[in-house]
């Protein structure tokens, strides 16, 4: 007779809802998932700002047991990625699974169990304890002389203020990633006046974000396997990107010369200048977007590449002496990337805590365990592919693997499993060993890189991520 496992995740965003419908699918159906926000959806829900589009398309971007036939375009809007996820969980019932406006603030492995503990005191216990906080959801603001002295309206892209009118007002932008700049496409002409304050210049690659027609849609509909076909079709053209990020080569400099094709349509040599990057493309994350160079030519908008040397009152003064007046501020200056599952602590059966093992930095056993940490799993946890890759289908294969070990359970041939610290320490070496070829370590700085300055990215591609969570490396774990 089978056990009957019970599961906790941490956390209701893509990969959160993900893995609770493999776990049902599985067989596996007790299963909590707490989410401290009052709905789900992850970066989906947070961020709401003009602008916001997916850099992964569409047919991509979703999950492979429910594809969606209806898209509006080839880069989906985030209200629609937001609802696609809502309506996920409602085609699979997973609402009376899910608990919205839980944090979880601590978990603590004792007795071949987890207790995990909620902010409003409460403790519940399970078998296996699972993290889908995601990468990117803990807002950071740059520690700016002034910053809290700005008198008008100010907030983070992902807490966007939808109560301030902007037309007519003077807005500033801080921050030149690819919200930055969806935010400055969206906004050109149609606000008073415009300022980007750019710290780095970011190399983009403009691919036009066409809309599905009726026809499109019908076919998909109506045409056995054409999500199928349109899903693996977007991910095979996709590895032209993969390939370029992880060993130099023609994709490498082809995507490189679409970025300096795109650059050179800024007819201002000035301009030009100061958005040319000193580094390779795909350093950092390239930035997808079509329009950006047209709305950052627009007469009402203004680039501030001079560096900000402290906020204002009024404003933001410039290291070249001057004062940009504004009426709103807006700080599209990302999140911390290495924070993870973090502030949650978690403490292992030897009392070792999750800080202690982390202290050098985030690292893990084959991008979703921890050794001392039993029957405890990650989803896009650290050096997971993540470098402009659709990260749904990544999640789905560390899904598979979770489940995997939890079936084994199951069977009763463990109570408790977690990877030796061997093996672990084996993995990251071999992880650090094969990436001088990728183009993250070809000199910038990134979100990328952890404390050490070695990029907690996959350096291989997806494909090889995923052959290496087909097996699952029982001698490598400390098996109870």
């Amino acid at each position: 007779m089978p056990r009957d496992p019970s599961v906790i995740v941490i956390g209701a965003g893509m990969s959160g809802i993900g893995l609770a419908v493999k776990l049902k699918h599985a067989g596996i159906t007790d299963v909590t998932v707490l989410e401290k926000a009052d709905d789900i959806g992850g970066t989906w829900r947070d961020n709401t700002y003009p602008g916001l589009k997916c850099d992964v398309p569409s047919a991509f971007y979703q999950f492979w047991f429910d594809r969606n036939p209806d898209w509006s375009h080839f880069f989906s809007h985030g209200a629609e990625i937001h609802r696609y996820f809502r309506d996920v969980v409602d085609r699979h019932r997973l609402w009376p699974h899910i608990h919205l406006g839980t944090e979880v603030t601590s978990a603590t492995f004792s007795e071949n169990r987890w207790r995990v503990t909620t902010a409003d005191g409460a403790v519940r216990e399970a078998d296996f304890l699972v993290s889908a906080t995601g990468v990117l959801h803990r807002p950071v603001v740059p520690d700016i002389p002034g910053r809290d002295a700005f008198t008008g309206a100010a907030f983070h892209s992902a807490r966007w203020d939808h109560s301030i009118p902007l037309a007519g007002k003077r807005v500033g932008v801080i921050g030149t990633g690819s919200t930055g700049m969806q935010i400055v496409t969206a906004l050109a002409g149609e606000v008073g006046e415009l300022t980007l304050f750019q710290r780095t210049p970011q190399w983009v690659l403009p691919i036009p974000n066409w809309r599905n027609g009726r026809v499109t849609r019908r076919l998909r509909c109506s045409v056995p396997g054409a999500t199928a076909l349109e899903y693996r079709l977007v991910r095979a053209i996709f590895g032209i990107f993969v390939a370029a990020l992880i060993r130099p080569g023609w994709q490498r400099r082809a995507v490189s010369a679409a970025c300096r094709a795109y650059l050179r349509t800024v007819g201002d040599p000035e301009l030009r200048r100061k958005l040319t990057p000193d580094y390779q493309p795909m350093c950092k994350r390239l930035v997808i977007c079509s329009g950006f160079y047209r709305a950052v030519q627009h007469p009402d908008v203004h680039l501030a590449a001079e560096g900000i040397e402290r906020i204002e009152p009024s404003g933001v003064a410039t290291t070249d002496g001057r004062h940009h007046e504004l009426d709103v501020l807006v700080f599209a200056t990302g999140f911390d990337s290495h924070a993870y599952l973090r502030p949650v602590e978690l403490t292992g059966p030897d009392g070792r805590t999750l800080s202690q093992e982390w202290a050098g930095g985030a690292r893990a056993y084959r991008t979703v365990a921890l050794p001392g940490f039993p029957n405890f799993f990650m989803l896009m946890g650290p050096h997971s592919p993540v470098g402009n890759f659709s990260l749904i289908p990544v999640a789905e294969v560390q899904a598979d693997y979770v489940i995997a070990w939890i079936q084994r359970w199951r069977r009763g041939e463990f109570t408790a499993a977690a990877p030796t610290a061997e093996a672990t320490d084996t993995y990251n070496a071999w992880l650090r060993a094969a990436m001088p070829d990728t183009v993250w370590t070809t000199g910038c700085d990134s979100w990328y890189l952890g404390p050490d300055g070695t990029p907690e990215v996959w350096p291989l591609s997806p494909q090889r991520h995923a052959a290496m969570l087909r097996q699952p490396h029982t001698d490598e774990f400390t098996v109870v």
